[in-house]
C-alpha cells in the first residue's frame, strides 16, 4: 500500500480507504472486525464512516476495533447531517445539530478526536456561515483535524471555500463524491474545482455496487436476488438495474472484462485501477460484504494500467458534455 498527501495538507492516507458503511447491516461485527483486520495488515490506514451509517452502529463497531490499535497511525473519517432520532433538531447542519452529533460520534467511535469530519450534504435550511463557524471551532477545539464536505454541487462548494477563506476560518480540505467508470459527471466541474483549490477526493461508490465488478452481463434480464443492484431496485437506491442496463453499461462492461482477461486480474480491480490513475483522485473507497471481495479489491494496488488500457477506457465511458462543457472545450 502506498500513502499520498491528502489534497494540500500534510496528511497522508492510504491510497485505498476502507469504507464502513456495511459495518452492522450486511456485514455482522465479526465479519467486519475481519475485514479491518485484512485492510490494517495490507497496510491500510484510512477508515470512513458515517453516524447515519447503520444509525451509530458502523461508528461503534469501527471504536470497538481500534482499542488497542496504534490511534496516531490512522486515519478516522465519519460524516454527520442525517436524521439521529424523531427530534427535529437532530438532523441537518445546525450548530446545534454539529455539536451535538460530534460528541455522540467521538463517544461511539472512543476517540478523542476525529481526523476528517465531514458535512454529508448540503443543508439549505441552515445558513452556510452557521456551519462553517461551528466546525471552524471544533478544529480550533482540538474535536476534530480536518474537515470536509460530501455530495455537494460545485456552486455550493466554492461559495463555502470563499466563506471560510473571506472569514478566516478552517476551510473544507476535501470532497467525498460519486465517481466510476458509468459516472463521470464530476469531470465537468467538481473534479476541476477540486484540483484548482487543493482538495482531496475521497470517492464513494467506485464499482456502482457491483456494475463494475463483472457479476452483470447484457445478456441477464435483472439482477440476481442477494445483489446490492437487486436491493437497490427494490429500494428505489441509486444504482437500479433500470438506471444503468443500457447500450453504454454494457460496453463499458465488456471493456473493462476483456482488459482483465488480458492482464490477468479482476474486473473490479480493472475498474478500481483506472479510477486511482485519474488526476484529481486521492483515494478511492472501497466498501464490501464479503472477505473475498475485499481481499480481491486490496489487489488493484499491485499493478497499473497501460495507456493504451486507460484510453480504451475512457473512451468507451466518455459522456457526451452538455452545455457549456462541450462548448468550453471545443474552444480551449
Amino acid at each position: 500500500m502506498k500513502y499520498k498527501f491528502f489534497g494540500k495538507t500534510g496528511l497522508k492516507v492510504s491510497e485505498l480507504c476502507l469504507g464502513c458503511m456495511t459495518f452492522g447491516r450486511e456485514s455482522s461485527k465479526e465479519v467486519s472486525f475481519k475485514m479491518m483486520d485484512i485492510f490494517y495488515d495490507h497496510g491500510g490506514t484510512f477508515f470512513d464512516t458515517a453516524d447515519v451509517y447503520g444509525r451509530g452502529t458502523s461508528e461503534t463497531i469501527l471504536g470497538e476495533w481500534l482499542k488497542g490499535k496504534p490511534r496516531d497511525n490512522l486515519v478516522i473519517a465519519t460524516k454527520v447531517r442525517g436524521a439521529m432520532g424523531d427530534d427535529p433538531n437532530n438532523v441537518g447542519l445546525s450548530r446545534k445539530h454539529i455539536l451535538q452529533a460530534v460528541d455522540e460520534s467521538l463517544s461511539r467511535l472512543g476517540l478523542d478526536y476525529i481526523d476528517l469530519y465531514q458535512v454529508h450534504m448540503w443543508d439549505s435550511a441552515t445558513p452556510l456561515e452557521e456551519t462553517l463557524s461551528t466546525l471552524n471551532d471544533l478544529v480550533r477545539s482540538g474535536k476534530v483535524r480536518y474537515i470536509g464536505a460530501s455530495n455537494f454541487a460545485a456552486w455550493q462548494l466554492q461559495k463555502a471555500l470563499d466563506l471560510s477563506r473571506h472569514h478566516g476560518w478552517e476551510a473544507f480540505m476535501s470532497l467525498q463524491p460519486l465517481y466510476n467508470l458509468l459516472d463521470r459527471e464530476l469531470e465537468w466541474e467538481l473534479l476541476p474545482l477540486c484540483q484548482n483549490e487543493g482538495l482531496g477526493t475521497l470517492i464513494w461508490s467506485p464499482l456502482r455496487g457491483g456494475w463494475l465488478s463483472g457479476k452483470y452481463t447484457r445478456d441477464m434480464q435483472g439482477p440476481p436476488e442477494g445483489t446490492r443492484v437487486k436491493t437497490a431496485s427494490d429500494q428505489g437506491w441509486s444504482e437500479t438495474w433500470d438506471t444503468y442496463a443500457n447500450e453504454r453499461t454494457w460496453q463499458i462492461v465488456e471493456t473493462v472484462q476483456a482488459i482483465a482477461e488480458e492482464m490477468g486480474c479482476s474486473p473490479a480491480q480493472v475498474s478500481l485501477r483506472w479510477l486511482m490513475q485519474q488526476p484529481g483522485v486521492t483515494t478511492p473507497i472501497i466498501g464490501a460484504s464479503k472477505l473475498h471481495h475485499l481481499e480481491d479489491n486490496l489487489g488493484t494496488v499491485e499493478f497499473k494500467l497501460t495507456q493504451d488500457h486507460l484510453d480504451q477506457l475512457n473512451q468507451v465511458s466518455q459522456l457526451p458534455k452538455p452545455y457549456p462543457y462541450g462548448f468550453i472545450s471545443e474552444r480551449d
